[in-house]
């Protein structure tokens, strides 16, 4: 690892993350935009179970992996900027990347509560562990609402994270050094 460069392991997670969490976002787009009942329609029933399925299981499998992601942040060390971000750039970056976390945090959260309160199964992949909730529908599609628009909150806050990384990738200011895989 050179000075100004995070670990391997921190550059992949990131990486990774921004896969899956784009994969979620779509994903979430279009059960928002079609509802169960319309993916079924387009897809067949079982694959739109299947689908269902995939998203909490990405969905818990990015909550897992920001936690790591953050432990590994806390115990390791931020490479310097070289050069320097301006105060505005530090605060905007400082803001952005908050708010990526706690995205990446509440957002899988409060789909894993919202299928819980519903009365649906928690699943990760191939395990499913029954709602250890009572049932209230009402609650839930309130819950699932919440959780749609906390996914439009992340997206618009991985846009900006984008935006940022490609102003700096045309600057060439060695910005997307720290965090590029190769």
């Amino acid at each position: 690892m050179t000075a100004n460069r995070y670990t391997f392991t921190q550059r992949f997670l990131h990486w990774v993350l921004a896969v899956l969490v784009l994969g979620l976002l779509f994903g979430g787009l279009t059960f928002g935009t079609l509802g169960y009942e319309g993916l079924s329609n387009l897809v067949g029933a079982e694959t739109a179970g299947k689908l269902f399925t995939y998203h909490k299981s990405i969905g818990v499998l990015v909550l897992l992996l920001t936690i790591l992601r953050l432990v590994l942040r806390v115990r390791g060390t931020t490479p310097p900027y070289d050069p320097p971000l301006s105060g505005v750039e530090r605060a905007v970056g400082g803001v952005t990347l908050l708010l990526l976390y706690l995205l990446s945090l509440g957002v899988p959260i409060g789909g894993m509560v919202a299928t819980a309160v519903s009365g649906y199964p928690l699943e990760f992949f191939t395990l499913s562990l029954e709602s250890p909730l009572t049932a209230n529908a009402e609650l839930g599609e309130t819950l699932f609402f919440y959780h749609g628009l906390g996914g439009l909150a992340l997206g618009l806050t991985v846009l900006l994270h984008m935006a940022a990384g490609i102003k700096h990738w045309r600057l060439k200011d060695g910005v997307m050094t720290r965090i590029s895989l190769p």
